[in-house]
């Protein structure tokens, strides 16, 4: 019986010992979670709470139900949102920029002392050797009206007292920017600061604490704790400091005299908060350097020197010049030091990683080339010689090299002749011929990249010459990226949309205003419509029958359903209507300061539009006009089916900003020759106007009107930037445009063009091109 038995254990263990591992580790599980469970119910009974317990008797029920009360008091919970809808919709307006709702606040704020006398002079050279370097730099004058140079913010307080001066610059420094900066740096105009270093001392001190730095002085008669800043050399102070002081200034400016700024500041803070001034702070030392009279900054070599945040006395403005010269040079030797070695370190970590020496890029330290992942990733180069590229943003073979472009080849080629002279001589010297051939590309992840064939003339050093065809590669590296100072706009400007309407457009119109109230009047955005109704010669006449009655009868109605809605419409003749001339009618009707929003009656805005056009049209500065997505002719390109069972494939891409309500989406494009839309200011568009009507006069300007579109006229007769975008929220049906005998030549180019492109894409019309000839040959 042994031998069964055993023969049916052995044949169990042999079945199971796959399994034994899982068992055994969920057993080990078990165990684990009971234990752990135990050691929990242990931890929960608070030692503290059973001794308090014992030693003052029992516990109090009422004290368990307070603790219980702050527990559930730490608990999260979600509020559901509520909109009474007996109310008003209100839409929300953001603040202008987004740290006022973070609560963050700049770092550092200047402000220059300055007089009649040096205003124009010191006061002008410090702006322009400092000013690019902080956010915010103020100049304070006792001078009454001063005028302001250019570039530059002044503050005239009409009295030109020391103290009084002083006290007015604290008062307005605390009135306006108290609440936007951190620090505040006071100086004269006699001063040069070197504004790197002074911009990362600001950002080493801790802002909780008041803090009065600078070069300490100590008062004529006083004790060794009572010291001041002196101003010649500029101070620092805290925003806490500064809140502190001005409920102070006026008591000091009464009972304080002194003749000096520094000295009657120094004083006011240490009578009236105890605070003296320090030249050292958490480690931080407050370098400064008096400049002897008559004394050269280039031969001055010294510690002092070389290491301080500010120099003073500065007697003119030639001398300021000299010194930011001289301390530009040191900060870009050191620059240039600090890559060396940061290059060599790089060198000596390469050997050990596992690619070695082939995963070094060039230049060392900057990102190796993009590696493309297919043919449509590939950067092309463009090819140019000294005086023409053959890469013309017009399509054209050749062109001239001009402008910022024939600089920038100059550049490299300069650039690539002294680094060749630099590396070889004194042994060679190296002399320009001419560039054989040039390669250029962008690469994003680097910069601009250069490859030049030079023909060189190298001379040795007795005097032998060989000419020389050697190729160079150079690379112009992406430096730190800046934010171009754009004027303020905003959400909140009312939107002025104008259509204009001819007679073969009057069969379309209700279909637009009916969605200008489905995007536009019923979440009241702020935007209003003005219809131009253009009448023929010979229509809406005496007699006649009116060609938009029923526009007219629409438009009433969406009066009457959305109570304080007024949709205005103008009407005027013309035999060929021209969009310039029709937004000069347009224009005398509504103020200087109207965003205009220039539409057709095949767009639909919406909000998003709206807001799209309120962000990117600046007034005094840009003007822009998006790009439309046109559907193709639904004969060539019908509309896509409905979404197939499950396993059928994936959808083709739907146009951007299709509505699925319009029923089913249609392939196209971007029109770029279409510019019909437009968003402007009507003070710009008055310019351009003025603009356009002194360059040209009489009958020039009157045929000149015929050919030129609204667009045409600021990108001709205007200085503002011209925005040109897709706009992914203009979705327009399929129409062929009316292209007027009376356009330009290239206004009529690119309207037949847009009515070709906008038949369909390259397949479609292969495919109907493919079945015609199918059935003529059958």
């Amino acid at each position: 019986m042994a031998g069964p038995t055993t023969m049916r254990l052995s044949s169990l263990l042999a079945l199971l010992r796959p399994a034994l591992p899982l068992i055994l580790g969920l057993s080990l599980g078990c165990s684990l979670s009971l234990l752990r469970v135990s050691w929990i119910q242990g931890e929960g009974e608070d030692p503290c709470v059973e001794a308090v317990g014992e030693r003052g008797g029992p516990q109090n029920p009422d004290s368990r139900a307070r603790l219980d009360q702050t527990d559930e008091d730490f608990k999260p919970r979600i509020v559901p949102y509520y909109r009474d809808p007996n109310k008003p919709y209100k839409k929300v307006l953001r603040t202008r920029y987004i740290q006022t709702e973070l609560g963050s606040r700049e770092r550092l704020l200047v402000a220059v002392l300055t007089s009649r006398a040096t205003l124009s002079t010191l006061a002008v050279a410090v702006n322009r050797t400092v000013a690019h370097h902080f956010p915010r730099l103020l100049y304070f004058t006792g001078q009454r009206g001063a005028r302001a140079p250019a570039g530059m913010q002044v503050v005239s307080h009409g009295d030109e007292r020391p103290a009084w001066l002083m006290s007015e610059t604290l008062r307005h420094l605390h009135t306006h920017f108290g609440a936007d900066y951190d620090w505040f740096f006071i100086m004269q105009d006699d001063t040069y600061v070197q504004a790197p270093r002074l911009a990362a001392l600001a950002g080493h001190l801790s802002i909780n604490q008041d803090l009065y730095l600078g070069r300490a002085e100590e008062f004529i008669g006083a004790g060794e704790q009572a010291r001041y800043c002196h101003g010649g050399f500029g101070y620092l102070l805290s925003r806490s400091l500064l809140l502190r002081l001005r409920p102070h200034l006026d008591g000091c400016r009464g009972d304080i005299l002194s003749a000096r700024p520094d000295e009657w500041l120094g004083r006011c803070l240490i009578d009236s908060l105890g605070v003296g001034c320090v030249s050292q702070h958490q480690g931080q030392q407050y370098r400064s350097f008096e400049l002897a009279k008559n004394r050269d900054p280039e031969k001055e070599g010294s510690s002092a020197f070389l290491s301080a945040f500010a120099v003073h006395p500065v007697s003119e403005g030639t001398l300021m010049y000299r010194l930011h010269k001289r301390f530009s040079a040191l900060e870009l030797e050191r620059a240039y030091s600090e890559i060396e070695q940061l290059q060599a370190q790089i060198r000596n970590l390469t050997v050990l990683t596992p690619e070695g020496e082939a995963g070094l890029s060039w230049p060392i330290g900057l990102p190796a080339p993009f590696t493309p992942h297919s043919r449509f990733e590939v950067l092309g180069w463009d090819y140019f010689t000294e005086q023409h590229t053959f890469s013309c943003a017009d399509g054209a073979p050749k062109c001239p090299l001009q402008g910022a472009s024939r600089a920038d080849v100059g550049d490299a080629l300069e650039t690539a002749l002294e680094q060749l002279n630099r590396r070889y001589q004194p042994r060679l010297r190296f002399q320009k011929q001419r560039l054989l051939n040039g390669y250029r590309r962008f690469d994003p992840a680097r910069g601009m990249e250069y490859t030049l064939d030079l023909l060189l003339e190298c001379v040795t050093q007795r005097g032998h010459r060989r000419a020389l065809a050697r190729r160079v590669s150079l690379l112009r590296p992406l430096s730190r990226v800046e934010i171009l100072p754009m004027p303020y706009v905003t959400e909140a400007t009312r939107v002025q949309l104008v259509l204009p309407l001819l007679v073969a457009e009057a069969a379309a119109a209700p279909a637009f205003l009916e969605a200008f109230a489905a995007n536009v009047l019923e979440p009241r955005e702020h935007a209003l419509l003005t219809l131009l109704l253009v009448y023929g010669p010979r229509e809406g006449g005496r007699g006649a029958p009116d060609p938009f009655l029923g526009v007219k009868a629409v438009a009433a109605e969406l009066e009457r359903r959305y109570p304080g809605t007024r949709l205005a419409w103008l009407a005027v003749r013309a035999e060929a209507p021209s969009q310039v001339r029709l937004m000069d009618v347009v224009s005398k009707k509504h103020p200087v300061d109207t965003l205009f929003f220039l539409t057709t009656v095949w767009t639909r805005p919406g909000p998003e539009v709206l807001n799209r056009c309120r962000m990117n049209a600046i007034s005094g500065w840009q003007a822009f006009f998006p790009v439309h997505f046109q559907e193709f002719n639904p004969a060539l390109s019908p509309p896509r089916s409905p979404p197939g069972p499950p396993g059928a494939g994936p959808d083709p891409p739907s146009p951007p900003g299709a509505d699925p309500s319009r029923g089913a989406p249609t392939g196209g494009r971007f029109d770029r020759q279409a510019s019909a839309e437009g968003c402007f200011y009507n003070t710009d568009y008055l310019a351009a106007r003025a603009r356009l009507a002194g360059e040209l006069a009489g009958q020039e300007e009157e045929e000149a009107l015929e050919g030129l579109e609204v667009m045409d006229v600021f990108l001709r007769f205007s200085g503002l930037h011209l925005f040109r975008a897709v706009e992914p929220g203009l979705v327009q049906k399929f129409s062929l445009r009316d292209c007027s005998p009376r356009l330009s030549e290239e206004l009529y180019h690119r309207c037949r063009l847009s009515n070709l492109e906008g038949l369909g894409g390259r397949a479609q019309l292969a495919m109907a091109l493919f079945e015609q000839e199918q059935a003529n040959s059958t």
